[in-house]
């Protein structure tokens, strides 16, 4: 056969694990892909501005994890970027992350300084903490901030994004977004922070340019898929010959088996680009804008990516609207029980299939950070390393 596997996405999942695949065991990849473009949602473009824009929302790698920055190296240059950020509440502008600069902001200094001395008690030793854990807290100056924060943002913000009541939202949704106990004014608080010096697309286009990994953009795989059920094992049919052989599927698991019990739920964002003759639109690369109508974050991309640009810049206005197939992208799954409990029965379909490895955000219904996406694709290429040498 011409092919040794066949993978579905061009994603972090799809290009790590066919390009280990390859320097590994020399295996070769077919790398489908439903988009006209490699990269997934990093997918990253030069407007007519000459600033790199990223289609599908902002981006910068982040990790604590020295290997993981050693193995992105591998694949293009990067420099280290510290994104910052601020958020309008009652149409004033204030720090984000949310951290001790931001209660200076806020709050009178007398009380600022109380509050901030009460915190660095209750919470002695830790570096972050969730909105919960102020929320839980026996303070009621303490407890007062958590309630101030969760009014005026964590609940708006989040019922916007995610479109749906906050008392159907699963709590680790909201503790994603913490408290950082420090004056650390960056966005982010992970030890390594990088964007790639020629944009995410390059990145991707060097893991795949491989003589062993061919890529198809414009392809949707699902046409191509056969179920062999008295085997089950997964065939994929290509260019007159059926494959058997391991089958990696990283975009939505529902779609997958035909959404045989119901639909699984993402948000989407329906994200509008607009182009100024000007040198600066925002002091910052992004503004979140949890109490407005409709929108919440607006990002400047020349400052998010470091492009030095003189009387022009490019922003992008953020509306998180409803997942729709074939009419938009599924950029979060909507994690809560009810929908936990219908990706399992979607799991468990997938494990009947021998050769069939299903990975990914869409594909593991989990919403990953780069870094952990690299560490769930290395663990998947491992899985298939072992299956080709039974």
């Amino acid at each position: 056969m011409k092919y040794d596997v066949i993978l579905v996405g061009t994603g972090f999942s799809g290009s790590v694990i066919a390009r280990i695949l390859s320097e590994n065991l020399g295996l070769k990849s077919l790398v489908l892909e439903r988009r006209e473009h490699i990269a997934g949602n990093m997918f990253d473009k030069v407007d007519a501005n000459g600033i790199r824009v990223q289609q599908y929302g902002p981006h910068t790698f982040i990790t604590d994890s020295e290997w993981i920055v050693n193995f992105i190296k591998k694949y293009a240059e990067w420099v280290p970027w510290d994104v910052t950020a601020k958020v309008e509440i009652d149409k004033k502008l204030y720090t984000l992350p949310f951290n001790y600069q931001f209660i200076r902001e806020y709050y009178e200094s007398d009380y600022a300084e109380k509050l901030i001395r009460k915190l660095e008690v209750a919470f002695e030793g830790k570096e972050r903490v969730s909105i919960f854990e102020i929320l839980d807290n026996r303070d009621s100056d303490i407890v007062d901030f958590g309630e101030m924060l969760c009014q005026k943002d964590y609940f708006p913000y989040s019922s916007k994004q995610w479109g749906i009541p906050m008392e159907a939202m699963d709590r680790s949704v909201i503790s994603r977004v913490k408290f950082a106990l420090s004056n650390d004014n960056r966005y982010i608080q992970q030890r390594y922070q990088y964007i790639p010096t020629k944009g995410f697309t390059d990145f991707f286009k060097n893991m795949l340019s491989d003589d062993n990994i061919t890529v198809k953009t414009g392809t949707d795989a699902l046409p191509h898929i056969k179920f062999d059920e008295e085997k089950q094992r997964v065939l994929f049919e290509w260019d007159g010959e059926i494959y058997d052989c391991p089958v990696v599927f990283t975009g939505p698991i529902d779609e997958l088996f035909q959404s045989q019990y119901g639909s699984l739920p993402y948000r989407s964002l329906d994200i509008k680009f607009e182009s100024f003759d000007v040198d600066s639109y925002q002091d910052v690369p992004f503004v979140s804008y949890p109490q407005t109508e409709g929108y919440t974050r607006i990002v400047e991309y020349k400052k998010l990516t470091n492009q030095h640009i003189k009387d022009k810049t490019s922003i992008s206005i953020e509306y998180p609207v409803p997942y729709v197939p074939d009419l938009n992208q599924p950029y979060y799954p909507i994690v809560n029980a009810e929908n936990m409990e219908l990706y399992q029965k979607y799991k468990s379909l997938s494990e009947k299939y021998h050769n069939l490895f299903v990975c990914g955000r869409l594909g593991d219904y989990k919403y990953y950070n780069m870094d952990a996406a690299i560490e769930r694709a290395l663990e998947v290429e491992k899985e298939i390393e072992s299956y080709v040498r039974e």
